[in-house]
């Protein structure tokens, strides 16, 4: 990918940054009562009432429970099927691919971000494995460079995927809420992931953001391996040992795992039959397919239980701070917070600075919301109707959300818990070469959804089909 002596600016960059903020930045969950804390104030100004925005809090503490439980099976389903014997070899083979730290890192990003598109889930679980395969095989690889390059998924280009949370929710009447329904009726696929605008931009930050990661690697004498972070070898959930007594034999027996597999797969072709491939995406689907492919691939029930068990640890920084987002976003909501930054935007726009303004606007809120879906219900109301007033492509108007609202994440450390619980990290071991992405990405995908909003037109929306 060129010569490696050309990029030392990079290099440097990378280095200082990722030295900074491992000695100045916090931990995950003390930046999480920091945003909560900033939130509240924030919410007391507005609403003018202590007692009302500690209320919220209280309430909306458990908003994210579903989600919470949602993500904590992700994780430890996707490591039960990754760590099953016939996966890890295939993880292994591919860590086999890149030949030094270089290009290691830009292998990691590329499969990170590519695999995103299709789900970002599972684009977190396996390039966080990925690369601590690759770590392991490759000492000469810099660990804090790949941990940023796996998460790169999520911090980039997932929302332009296929598991878009507002594009999605956009494209389906049945969860259309009627504050949105009124404003702009049902955006389908075609008009927000299908566009060829979009497909531009993803390839374009896809491109950019494997090459950042590239040159901005360490050198072998530089590098920080696995080894040097002090972490041990990553552990592979082995072949259980036979039945000792008559009581260990069903652990040790395929029969229940095959029983209950069945049952599964069944549940899952039906679901199929009826809504299609797509419906794998869900969240719920996607967990219970997870789980039915890990206990196959393990066959016994021992050793899907002890690779359960070795996922738990990784679970801890998501159940003790989603509940802590959700309550923050509770008080934004409840105390008219969001809406007043969302109508401080749109206010200052026109037809031709609008992608920039949402797209500003989005970034900021994420960084106190980091919640697409979520977000996007909370914005879309106010921003779809000013599209509407400005003459702006609505649908263009969904995908410069989805870029931009993916910005927070490279700096945000709520997306990276899942990531870090794998790799065995923390935030400020792998934030510096992150926001390294992040500061040019911002100025990136802000020209981006600018530029090529001048090659659409708008059309007014067509309400009849959503709303009842």
């Amino acid at each position: 990918m060129g010569n490696p002596h050309g990029s030392r600016p990079l290099v440097t960059a990378g280095l200082r940054l990722s030295s900074w903020f491992e000695r100045w930045f916090p931990d995950a969950f003390v930046l999480a009562l920091v945003a909560v804390s900033a939130i509240f104030a924030g919410s007391v100004m507005t609403s003018g009432s202590v007692a009302d925005s500690a209320r919220w809090f209280g309430s909306g503490f458990w908003d994210l429970t579903t989600f919470t439980m949602q993500v904590a099976m992700i994780i430890v389903s996707g490591y039960a099927v990754a760590t099953a014997q016939p996966v890890h070899r295939l993880i292994g083979r591919m860590a086999r691919i890149p030949r030094d730290g270089r290009s290691a890192v830009a292998f990691v990003a590329l499969f990170s971000m590519a695999s995103s598109l299709l789900s970002w889930s599972f684009s977190l679980i396996f390039s966080g494995l990925l690369a601590r395969e690759v770590a392991r095989r490759l000492r000469a690889a810099d660990y804090r460079a790949l941990g940023a390059a796996a998460y790169l998924g999520v911090g980039s280009v997932w929302a332009l995927g296929l598991s878009s949370s507002a594009a999605l929710i956009m494209a389906a009447p049945a969860s259309l809420p009627r504050s949105i329904a009124a404003v702009s009726g049902v955006i389908p696929l075609r008009d927000t992931l299908g566009l060829w605008q979009s497909l531009v931009m993803a390839a374009v930050l896809i491109a950019v953001s494997t090459a950042i990661a590239y040159y901005s690697a360490p050198n072998p004498s530089e590098a920080r391996g696995i080894e040097a972070m002090g972490l041990a070898e990553p552990e592979v959930a082995p072949e259980p040992r036979g039945p000792q007594t008559p009581g260990e034999w069903l652990e040790d027996s395929p029969i229940l795992t095959i029983v209950v597999a069945a049952f599964g797969v069944t549940y899952l072709v039906g679901e199929l039959a009826g809504s299609g491939i797509g419906v794998l995406l869900e969240l719920n689907h996607y967990v219970f397919a997870s789980l039915v492919v890990g206990l196959l691939l393990h066959w016994r029930p021992r050793a899907f239980v002890r690779a359960v068990t070795l996922a738990v640890p990784s679970v801890a920084g998501v159940l003790i701070q989603y509940p802590l987002y959700a309550g923050a976003v509770r008080m934004m909501t409840e105390s008219g917070l969001a809406k007043q930054m969302a109508e401080a935007f749109v206010a200052v726009s026109t037809r031709e600075s609008f992608p920039v303004m949402v797209g500003a606007y989005s970034a900021v809120l994420g960084l106190f919301v980091p919640s697409a879906g979520g977000k996007w219900i909370i914005e879309a109301p106010y921003v779809l109707e000013a599209a509407n007033t400005l003459q702006v492509h609505q649908g263009w108007v969904v995908q410069t959300y989805n870029a931009t609202e993916a910005l927070a994440n490279l700096v945000h450390p709520f997306w990276m818990l899942p990531l870090l619980g794998i790799l065995g990290l923390k935030a400020r071991d792998i934030i510096g070469y992150s926001v390294l992405q992040f500061l040019v990405h911002v100025p990136l995908v802000l020209f981006l959804v600018w530029a090529l909003n001048f090659t659409l037109t708008y059309a007014p929306p067509i309400l009849s089909a959503a709303v009842p």
